[in-house]
């Protein structure tokens, strides 16, 4: 299943390479990357762009995890049906490496936040509403999207550890310990992604959100 999870890994990374924001930006003539936090994902591009090109960028990003770990379903569920399960996770991990380093942008790309979002969605949906609860709260409570995504990261890979010892994943015993493997690369991704703004936010100097117009300071705020 190696072959397998190479190609799993592929189909996601070109599929995370269709940068929402960034065309978005691009056919309203602005190179979101230029603006803001710098990156292009979903929290920048509406910060910069508005709410509607904020939404339509998150949902992309959904999307593509989603559908690169459909498409992986589909191709090997019948190959290979007590490991599709771990196969669809590498095709969404490789939905966020595409996502974070697209190549044709010079690997500058978004934080992974929204694809793992999607990933979490298509995986096991009961992890969600607690993810994006903690979220809310966060953002709410310091209005730091940062500060709200990081833990998401973390509370996303402690749910997968409770529910994957329940048996509740859908996925083979024996491949229970990748999967546990895989889902700390995805939280260690996004708060590695997210470094920057941690070194700021123990300074005390981390922005927080807000939808007024972009400016230099902005690049003290954490996109996804």
């Amino acid at each position: 299943m190696i072959v397998a999870r190479i190609v799993c890994i592929a189909i996601g990374y070109v599929l995370g390479m269709f940068q929402t924001g960034y065309i978005y930006g691009k056919l309203h003539n602005i190179d979101i990357r230029q603006h803001g936090s710098g990156n292009a994902g979903a929290t920048n591009t509406l910060r910069t762009l508005g709410w509607k090109a904020g939404l339509l960028t998150f949902a992309g990003d959904l999307g593509k995890a989603m559908l690169a770990m459909l498409i992986s379903w589909l191709l090997f569920r019948d190959k290979y049906s007590d490991g599709v399960k771990l196969l669809e996770m590498y095709a969404g991990f490789g939905a966020v490496l595409g996502h974070n380093f697209p190549f044709y942008l010079k690997f500058k790309g978004g934080k992974g936040i929204a694809c793992t979002a999607g990933f979490i969605l298509a995986f096991y949906p009961p992890m969600a509403p607690l993810c994006l609860l903690l979220f809310i709260v966060i953002v709410a409570v310091t209005r730091y999207v940062s500060l709200g995504s990081i833990l998401v990261m973390l509370c996303f890979w402690i749910q997968l550890l409770i529910f994957g010892q329940l048996g509740h994943l859908g996925v083979n015993p024996g491949l229970l310990l990748e999967t546990y493997v895989v889902g700390a690369l995805f939280s260690i991704m996004g708060i590695w992604r997210h470094r920057e703004n941690i070194k700021r936010l123990i300074a005390g100097e981390e922005n927080k959100f807000s939808m007024g117009k972009s400016s230099k300071t902005d690049k003290k705020d954490g996109g996804n």
